[in-house]
């Protein structure tokens, strides 16, 4: 059998090469801004990806476009005087030396012509909420339109409004809902027709300062009333004193020396 001290040696070896190995970074994709791009307009792909070097490739199905050397961890590809060629599915790759580490999800990005009037965004209660509230987003449209959809930009998902009630409901809001927020509506008829994306709104999630208990609160009380009666307490001991040591200097008789 292995002595004790060798088994215990290669047990901390074995934890030191499994923190040494570096994780596989990992890479977020979206647009920037989100939504449907009309012929024409612009808009950037964005590729984000906690990596030391190398670079970021982004890909339209299997075609390699563009590369970059990314700029501490974001690499940006922009989209100008868009084409319906544009449309498609787009993902970013990271390289280390020619060979591919990681890989972002797809990106759907769509180009089409925007007939229907730009919407307009609200929130309630406010666009700034305390964190554990509930938060209502509505997208309103003239004419009503079939559907909206919400966006978060740096987020490659949108949400989808409730074609009920034209809104949508965020439930016990966190820190990490805050953000950018737009929405952008289509029609369905024989073909479907999309909107203008809306005006943007910021949503600041603010975390409340914790409550201080109430026996707390009378502890400190208590504690700062003891102290204040201890130094008044000092305070007539030292008068005292100096009063008491007064008399005493009056009281003493003084002594004369004849020359």
């Amino acid at each position: 059998m292995l002595p004790v001290s060798r088994v215990l040696a290669f047990g901390a070896w074995l934890v030191a090469q499994s923190e040494a190995t570096p994780s596989a970074p990992t890479i977020s994709i979206f647009l920037k801004p989100p939504g449907v791009i009309p012929p024409g307009g612009s808009s950037t792909i964005c590729c984000i990806c906690q990596c030391s070097y190398g670079s970021l490739v982004l890909y339209k199905g299997s075609l390699r476009l563009h590369a970059l050397e990314h700029s501490g961890s974001r690499a940006e590809f922009s989209i100008s005087n868009a084409t319906f060629e544009d449309r498609g599915t787009y993902h970013c790759h990271y390289l280390e030396g020619g060979t591919v580490l990681a890989r972002s999800d797809e990106l759907e990005v769509s180009v089409e012509e925007l007939h229907l009037p730009r919407p307009a965004l609200s929130v309630l209660p406010g666009h700034e909420v305390l964190a554990g509230v509930d938060v209502m987003f509505r997208c309103t449209t003239t004419p009503p339109s079939t559907g909206c959809y919400l966006y978060l930009e740096g987020q490659i998902r949108a949400q989808l409004f409730s074609r009920e009630q034209g809104d949508y409901n965020l439930s016990h809001v966190q820190k990490g809902a805050s953000g950018r927020y737009s929405c952008q509506c289509y029609n369905m008829s024989t073909s479907i027709e999309w909107s203008a994306v809306s005006n943007t709104l910021d949503l600041v999630v603010r975390v409340a300062a914790p409550s201080v208990p109430a026996d707390y609160t009378l502890c400190n009380a208590v504690r700062l009333a003891l102290a204040a009666g201890l130094l008044l307490l000092l305070g007539l001991i030292a008068a005292e004193a100096a009063l008491c040591w007064g008399w005493r200097s009056r009281a003493r008789p003084r002594h004369r020396c004849d020359k």
